[in-house]
């Protein structure tokens, strides 16, 4: 198949240095005329990179880890350790396996998170919340949304990570590697609330209001809401990282064996990021190197030429902009799902949820490649708008007959998306506030220019049949398959020539489908205390739909030929995901081993040129292979304490070589980019009492940061630890409660996320992220 390529930026790319760009780039970049006839344009997102089968499942709790087999259930007690407001992604990084880093202690900060399981991305994994599909949680996603975002973590219960290959009952358009399920509890019997104060490092603060019903009548009706509002303060660099949520729920019994459940949450999120560095800005500038802001004076007269910042050859021969004036986003997002468990007879029961979200996201930064154009402002503030809507329902039956369980149903989702990068006046100096990367941006005028439009209707439609059988009491089998069919129709509704290089940009339809995704497994208690287990699945993902340039998506191509071409040429994404593993598990010991393997085929790479303002990208198909090892093991030796240690080693290869206009890469047997091949992690958790302490510490390899392996970033320990003391009921407050935590105990400098603008095929690029210095937090909390 040939490669379609992306046009030549007016900021002459280097002749060596390729990324790739994957859906969640911040950067746009103003690009010049098309040089080839098959090349995508390079615009705003970044990198991207898994997980349920097996049977059942290992609960993860504040002492100790309850064996249950191939999932694992991360409980409201671990949660409860992090400082409240903590993304309920980090207490996944628990897990052996499962690698998440974030620029911010609490992993907020959507551009600059990521979550690895097992060497999958967070693209290719299958996520829901409360049976929605969140899908894609990357930055800027088209078809997803972050769970941070869909959710108050204080109001999630309980969290089942499976590195397995994901079940086949789990609605999502991403599932290449696993799945992640969250829900979110129940309102309480009795009426009460909660109420708790946050104060941190950087004038951070978190306020979080609860209020629960009760049981109204004597069916049971009761409701619960909350509120939630968070301002993290930056530890580089001006601006904030602010959040406000609502959530709702209300449960109603149906009977004695029925319920309905009705969801619903609002979000409003404006963030400041931190500014990409590379190694050579590292090198050259130091750890810190934030963005100008809110230094608009300084910002201006640079990038007017009228001063001269600090610099290196070597960052100026990798074309880093080391010195923008700011960079961030602003979204907000609804989203509301009714939940039905219903007993038709003692045999039957119907299950099913409808659901509905909505998105709208600016994600921008200051553009000096592109001057204002109403005002004599020596820059401009790049906006890449989207918006999406998600409807849908899942329906299924559940019948137990004999020794089976079978399970057979649907799943449904519309989803109208809308993208279109846009540039706004900053003021002349001196005679106006400038625009704040938040918004609003209109304040000096209208989009003095649009870069291109798209708009595109998505449906899929998926068809499961499982069975589950229990031929003896010990043993459980499970076999299934699921049938996925996603139709994309739609592309650009508006194209700017003079920006694109082209006439007509991508509009068409494409459809992925799989009639017959299998699906086997089994657990098996054996002896007392002892368990195996195995799990293999064959897994697909649709087609992701990004706009003109953002990565690798058959509508990022840079013309309407070139698209023709992948319509007839690409195939969608699959996998085949095998994992075997033993348990053990008594009142002293837990411990577990698990073994894993697995091949893609058919994914697609944006392997890019160029720099961080004018990337250059190469949509290549190519494979990966995975093999590794997990293994745990937690001592109770008395009650309350709890001793956990795991360690994990990942061997991920790419299965070939990547040839673009610079001429061919060996990336073949390369390591992938961007995951640690070993960890270790530990955790000292003690409770006495109303007191209960924690310290945790985890141990990343080295992660290769280009393709063909010639550049690295270096192995880090990270610690934290937190205490809280519960003094009980005081006065009319019950529970009434203290913590304290400190993240970055050491005070270790690290990278943590990489690869959010794309990864160099060969040597550095400014595509990474610093993590938080170490920063405290205090939070008091009390129910009534």
């Amino acid at each position: 198949m040939a490669s379609p390529k992306t046009p030549v930026n007016h900021h002459a790319p280097r002749p060596t240095q390729s990324l790739h760009v994957a859906p969640g780039s911040r950067h746009a970049g103003t690009r010049a005329p098309a040089r080839s006839p098959a090349r995508t344009v390079p615009a705003a997102r970044r990198h991207q990179g898994p997980v349920q089968g097996g049977s059942e499942a290992v609960e993860v709790s504040s002492h100790r880890s309850v064996s249950r087999g191939a999932d694992n259930v991360v409980s409201k007690a671990v949660m409860e350790q992090f400082t409240p407001g903590t993304s309920v992604l980090k207490s996944a990084d628990r897990l052996p396996g499962v690698s998440f880093s974030s620029t911010d202690p609490l992993g907020i900060d959507l551009w600059g998170s990521s979550i690895y399981v097992r060497g999958f991305f967070m693209d290719q994994l299958g996520v829901t919340l409360d049976g929605i599909p969140l899908n894609d949680q990357t930055y800027e996603s088209n078809n997803g949304l972050n769970i941070i975002q869909a959710a108050i973590s204080d109001d999630i219960d309980r969290s089942i990570i499976s590195e397995g290959p994901g079940g086949v009952a789990v609605p999502s358009t991403s599932t290449l590697g696993g799945t992640m399920q969250f829900e979110t509890g129940d309102p309480k019997d009795q009426l009460g609330g909660k109420v708790s104060q946050g104060f941190g490092s950087y004038s951070s603060f978190r306020t979080y209001a609860r209020l629960d019903s009760g049981k109204l009548n004597s069916t049971g009706t009761k409701f619960m809401t909350a509120y939630s509002r968070s301002d993290e303060g930056m530890w580089a660099g001006g601006g904030s990282q602010f959040q406000q949520q609502v959530d709702a729920k209300l449960v109603q019994p149906i009977g004695h064996e029925s319920v309905m459940k009705a969801f619903f949450n609002w979000s409003d999120l404006a963030e400041w990021g931190y500014w990409d560095t590379s190694l050579a800005m590292l090198n050259g500038l130091g750890w810190r190197t934030p963005h100008l802001y809110p230094n608009y004076a300084k910002a201006y007269n640079y990038a007017a030429g009228n001063i001269s910042l600090p610099t290196t050859d070597a960052i100026e021969e990798n074309g880093d902009e080391p010195y923008l004036y700011d960079g961030g986003q602003h979204e907000t997002n609804y989203t509301g799902g009714l939940n039905f468990d219903l007993a038709l007879t003692d045999r039957l029961r119907w299950r099913s949820t409808l659901y509905g979200t909505s998105q709208t996201g600016y994600y921008t930064y200051a553009d000096t490649s592109t001057p204002s154009a109403d005002t004599e402002a020596p820059f401009s503030e790049e906006v890449w708008q989207n918006r999406q809507e998600r409807y849908g329902f899942t329906t299924s039956f559940l019948y137990k007959i004999a020794n089976h369980n079978i399970d057979a149903g649907v799943w449904y989702e519309n989803n109208n998306q809308e993208a279109g990068l846009f540039w706004y006046n900053e003021p002349t100096l001196g005679e106006g506030s400038p625009l704040k990367t938040v918004g609003p941006y209109n304040t000096y005028g209208k989009a003095f220019q649009q870069g291109y439009g798209f708009n595109w209707r998505t449906n899929n439609f998926a068809f499961h049949l499982q069975d589950t059988w229990r031929p003896i009491e010990n043993l459980r089998v499970t076999a299934g398959f699921k049938s996925v069919l996603a139709t994309t129709a739609g592309g650009a509704t508006y194209n700017n020539p003079d920006y694109t290089g082209v006439d007509a940009l991508p509009n068409g339809s494409m459809t992925a489908s799989s009639a017959f995704l299998p699906h086997v497994g089994a657990s098996y208690h054996f002896l007392q205390h002892h368990e195996f287990y195995f799990d293999l699945a064959e897994n697909m993902r649709t087609y992701q739909v990004l706009p003109n340039g953002v990565g690798n998506s058959p509508w990022s191509v840079q013309d309407q030929d070139a698209f023709r071409k992948l319509q007839h040429s690409v195939s969608p994404e699959k996998d085949w995901v095998y994992a075997v593993g033993y348990r053990y598990t008594d009142k002293l010991v837990q411990a577990s081993l698990a073994g894993y393997h697995a091949d893609a085929r058919n994914r697609l790479q944006a392997a890019t040129e160029g720099t961080i303002l004018a990337p250059v990208s190469t949509v290549v198909p190519t494979t990966v292979h995975t093999n590794g090892v997990d293994a745990a093991v937690t001592l109770t030796p008395i009650k309350g304490l709890a001793i956990y240690n795991s360690v994990s080693y990942n061997h991920s290869t790419y299965g070939g070589n990547i040839t673009t206009s610079d001429g061919i890469y060996y990336t073949k047997g390369k390591k992938i980019v961007n995951f640690p091949q070993f960890m270790y992690k530990a955790n000292l958790s003690y409770r006495w009492k109303g007191l209960e302490t924690h310290f945790d510490v985890h141990y990343y390899s080295k992660r290769y940061y280009s393709y063909v392996n010639d550049t690295s970033v270096p192995g880090y320990w990270l610690a934290s630890t937190g205490a809280r003391y519960n003094f009980g009921k005081v006065g009319f407050a019950k529970n009434l409660s203290v913590d304290f935590n400190v993240y970055n105990l050491f005070n270790s400098k690290y990278i943590s996320m990489m690869g959010q603008n794309g990864n160099p095929m060969s040597g550095d690029y400014q595509s990474l992220e610093r993590g938080a210095v170490r920063e405290f937090f205090g939070t008091v909390s009390a129910e009534f």
